[in-house]
């Protein structure tokens, strides 16, 4: 099951990075060597109750004249009309309510989208509740107040947001067609490899714009087995600023990776790995998903005996934070080795699902131990008691040890590459959760 997705959108200085950092508390965990993890974090995970979802804040709102601040809120509330299953408009009490606001509000009314309407700066009720109401001239729904800086309301707010998040029985549990992300920067190919795939395998696309999202889902049949490609494509965007582009990009990206099983990120061959690539595949990284790196217009580089082995390296250099990522080398142009990528999805799925016997897991863990032994900081030794499969996609291990401050990377990452030798995981990346457990139990 894919999470919602939650935006928020609003003017400037009416609170909105104070709210996101304060939804996005601790929860944020940054793996240091992911570059998924931008210095301006445009997404972060968020569990209420017993809901997760991603929090997707879409951008600042530089403020300069009326108008352009309206041009920019009506961008920004595009993008969240576009990926988010609920909208989180966030006005300002202090401010009062403004003319954009209510232009804005128009355009989130019309979307059909669930809109919870927000005041912000709410830090005495009593006082400020009069003010709110005047809230309610925007025509959509009750306004809620908060004060995301003395964290109050919030609550109130998030249980709102919870309510609009379809029922997990939704039906999406049914359709276990594996479902694949294209992603990429902008021209690589994502549309012309799509557009092969359908070409090779002539079946009905149903190009009906998804339900929720502007994401085109279409359906492959190959192999008497049915595949659904999400393309993240249209970027309709003409004259817009470089990094307005690629905030818009990574956003579409968070939204596609969510609803995914497999991503396949697409690389331009003559280009070679950039810094965005490592950004887009870092996403899907911290995403737990199964990863296909396509090296497209492969037939526009020359090559000898050792190009494919020099790239490849190059590429495992890049993405370094992912050393399992399946690397494919084809041509959208030619089509060739595009068939490659039904057998590899197969796989990956496999692998995202396979599921361990604790007691081959223990015997592994009993033998990497006497190989290596655990790090110990003065003079106290981490000691993993026990490891046991929780969870698939991805395949989620929990050690007990005795103390998780003694858990490091490197030694966890040791256990996994021994669980790997052992059962592949091809192409998927693999959780681990610490928990602490005293010697006496």
């Amino acid at each position: 099951m894919s999470k919602p997705i939650v935006a928020v959108v609003g003017r400037p200085n009416v609170g909105k990075s104070t709210l996101f950092n304060d939804l996005a508390g601790q929860q944020i965990s940054i793996v240091k060597d992911t570059p998924g993890v931008t210095r301006d974090r445009i997404y972060a995970d968020v569990t209420w109750l017993d809901r997760s979802f991603t929090l997707i804040d879409t951008g600042g709102i530089e403020p300069e004249t009326n108008d352009i601040i309206l041009s920019q809120m009506r961008e920004q509330a595009e993008i969240a009309i576009e990926t988010a299953d609920v909208i989180i408009f966030l006005t300002d009490v202090r401010q009062g309510l403004v003319d954009s606001d209510a232009k804005v509000a128009d355009m989130l009314r019309r979307s059909h989208k669930p809109v919870i309407l927000v005041v912000n700066k709410v830090d005495n009720f009593d006082k400020f509740m009069p003010d709110v109401y005047e809230f309610y001239n925007l025509g959509i729904g009750d306004p809620i107040p908060v004060s995301a800086v003395s964290k109050l309301g919030i609550g109130d707010m998030l249980d709102e947001v919870i309510k609009h998040f379809p029922e997990d029985s939704d039906g999406d549990e049914e359709d276990d067609r594996p479902k694949i992300a294209i992603v990429g920067k902008p021209n690589v190919g994502k549309s012309s490899i799509v557009n092969k795939l359908v070409g090779k395998n002539r079946v009905i696309v149903s190009d009906i714009a998804g339900t929720t999202r502007d994401a085109i889902d279409t359906t492959i049949k190959y192999n008497n087995k049915e595949y659904v490609f999400i393309d993240t494509a249209g970027l309709r965007r003409k004259n817009k600023i470089k990094e307005e582009i690629e905030r818009y990009s990574i956003i579409r990206t968070v939204a596609a990776v969510e609803r995914a099983d497999i991503v396949i990120i697409v690389i331009d061959a003559i280009e070679g790995v950039t810094e965005q690539d490592a950004k887009i595949a870092g996403i899907a990284h911290e995403r737990g998903k199964g990863i296909i790196v396509a090296v497209n217009k492969w037939d526009a580089i020359e090559k000898n005996d050792k190009t494919i082995y020099e790239y490849t390296n190059k590429i495992k250099d890049t993405l370094s934070f992912m050393p399992y990522a399946e690397i494919l080398f084809i041509s959208a142009l030619t089509g060739q080795r595009l068939n490659k990528i039904y057998e590899l999805i197969d796989e990956i799925i496999d692998s995202q699902n396979m599921r361990v016997p604790t007691g081959v897991l223990n015997e592994i863990l009993t033998e990497a131990v006497a190989m290596q032994q655990p790090p110990s900081d003065k003079g106290k030794r981490l000691r993993i008691y026990y490891i046991t499969q929780v969870s698939v996609k991805p395949p989620t291990f929990v050690m007990f040890v005795n103390d998780k401050q003694l858990t490091h990377f490197s030694y966890t990452r040791y256990i996994e590459n021994k669980i790997r030798e052992a059962f592949g995981f091809r192409g998927t990346s693999i959780r681990f959760i610490n928990r602490e457990r005293k010697e006496k139990d």
